[in-house]
């Protein structure tokens, strides 16, 4: 797949890949056992990762895109380039239901999501592809202060 349709040169898609497919080692999933590494690309040029972390009361956990995503604003960061998602899977696992509602909040309708195999293969979507008919914060601009 050609990286530069989404805008990423291929020594920021490789770093962007071998990032998420690292972080997969942070996760902490007792559990389950799935593993999952995330990183974020940010327009700034900086890498910020994230990793599932599991509770013994399953709905507290927290994905790895929305670990990622939550240090990235934390940190200052606003615009993104791109988000991979490693798995120990094969195919690739795509961001959960909940993930694509919190990756909508802050990424455009064009905005790519790499999703990797345990083989390091992966297919590329946007999120108007895993999240179509969406609503984010243009939807509610004429309701915030």
């Amino acid at each position: 797949m050609d990286s530069s349709k989404y805008n990423l040169s291929a020594q920021e898609l490789q770093t962007l890949s071998s990032k998420a497919i690292s972080a997969k080692a942070a996760a902490y999933c007792p559990y389950s056992k799935f593993r999952v590494g995330a990183c974020i690309l940010t327009q700034s040029g900086e890498y910020v990762i994230g990793a599932n972390v599991e509770n013994a009361s399953y709905p507290v956990g927290t994905c790895a895109e929305r670990v990622a995503f939550a240090t990235a604003i934390v940190s200052g960061h606003h615009d993104f380039k791109a988000i991979a998602v490693a798995s120990d899977t094969k195919p690739p696992a795509s961001p959960c239901g909940m993930c694509r509602q919190f990756l909508n909040e802050f990424t455009t309708p064009a905005f790519p999501v790499y999703m990797y195999d345990s083989e390091g293969n992966y297919q590329v979507k946007t999120m108007q592809e895993l999240l179509p008919d969406s609503f984010g914060p243009e939807d509610f601009a004429g309701e915030r202060a």
